[in-house]
């Protein structure tokens, strides 16, 4: 769903749809329902502004794209409700878990009325006569974020699920050493969701179309009227200029901090499977500040933007994954560690 969302933008389809409706959704079938959908869309300041000569054909593509990117949102609502539904009525699902689930099911019917709060910004006409169309970068940023923090929840709590205790629980050494990585890993996984939302930044203000050369922007280490916007903070989020060299500088901090938890953890004894869990994200980490580079010096093709997004998404998930291997033991699990510690000191009296 986030990919597909990355794909509709890329391709600027993202408009072509210029109302909401929260019951039915066909789409046109007969031409005459074409031409109304195209009469909206020509009404549009995108097409007035961008697109105008477009052809209906030309504009089915992108509508094609952006009525996917709603009814896959649909559709996972109803994948996601239809089972909890049976397995709370069949009594599978404890009261924690189902009031979890409950909250993460209400976001996810919200992030659509975020979806359309920030397509409908793309809809007013712009401030200035040569400005193009665009959505908000804010907007884009806050639908980006609530996606990421649903996925997160979604994902964290199928890994509680799937893996009730961290496998550090086994052993005392192993869990000292997942304890001194964790409070690296933390601020870690803060820089890699950072770097993310400043990635929707970079998305909303077209900033990956200028400055085309890494690792200067332009002939300069720095470029010109980073600092031109008033009121001064601004600049962070609407300055083209100062949103990509944010971001490059992120994503350089981001994959600088991941190899020093990669080096940190490298002689400590900690369970294997979060070693591999660590050259994973280590992995992750090269390949996308690699997409990044890549996406920039060719000019931000669809399939390379789009890759970049899901390297994103990627990387995101592989450190959610370590954060939760690292993360403390249920007290009963630590009652049961300790447990086992009392019984091997025992046998080695005997």
């Amino acid at each position: 769903m986030v990919v597909l969302g990355g794909v509709t933008r890329l391709t600027r389809s993202g408009l072509s749809m210029t109302d909401w409706k929260f019951a039915g959704g066909l789409p046109p079938i007969t031409r005459e329902e074409w031409e109304v959908e195209f009469a909206k869309y020509q009404a549009s300041p995108e097409y007035r502004r961008i697109n105008k000569g477009m052809s209906l054909e030309q504009f089915k593509f992108i509508y094609w794209m952006e009525y996917a990117h709603r009814m896959w949102g649909r559709a996972l609502g109803l994948v996601f409700a239809g089972p909890f539904a049976y397995f709370i009525a069949k009594g599978y699902i404890t009261r924690p878990l189902g009031l979890r689930l409950s909250a993460l099911m209400a976001m996810g019917a919200g992030q659509g009325f975020v979806g359309w709060w920030m397509v409908k910004s793309g809809l007013e006409e712009p401030e200035t006569e040569y400005a193009q169309p665009r959505v908000s970068p804010y907007r884009l940023a806050a639908h980006l974020t609530s996606a990421f923090v649903i996925y997160s929840g979604l994902f964290w709590t199928a890994l509680s699920v799937a893996m009730p205790e961290p496998p550090s629980a086994v052993n005392k050494l192993m869990l000292d050493a997942s304890r001194r990585i964790r409070a690296l890993a933390l601020p870690v996984a803060g820089l890699v969701g950072l770097t993310a939302v400043s990635g929707a930044f970079v998305a909303g203000n077209d900033a990956g179309h200028a400055y085309n050369t890494f690792p200067k922007m332009g002939d300069t280490w720095i470029p010109e009227g980073i600092f031109e916007m008033s009121p001064f903070i601004r600049n962070f989020f609407e300055n083209t200029a100062t949103v990509q060299m944010d971001h490059r500088i992120l994503a350089v901090t981001t994959l600088t901090s991941i190899g020093g938890l990669w080096l940190a953890a490298r002689h400590l004894p900690l369970n294997p499977a979060v070693k591999i869990i660590l050259d994973a994200t280590l992995g992750m980490a090269v390949l996308q500040v690699s997409l990044g580079v890549s996406t920039l010096l060719m000019y931000v093709p669809v399939s390379l933007g789009s890759a970049h997004q899901a390297g994103a998404l990627t990387l995101f998930t592989v450190v959610l994954t370590l954060l939760h291997a690292l993360r403390r033991p249920s007290p009963a699990g630590l009652r049961a560690l300790n447990n086992s510690i009392n019984v091997a000191g025992s046998k080695q009296l005997l």
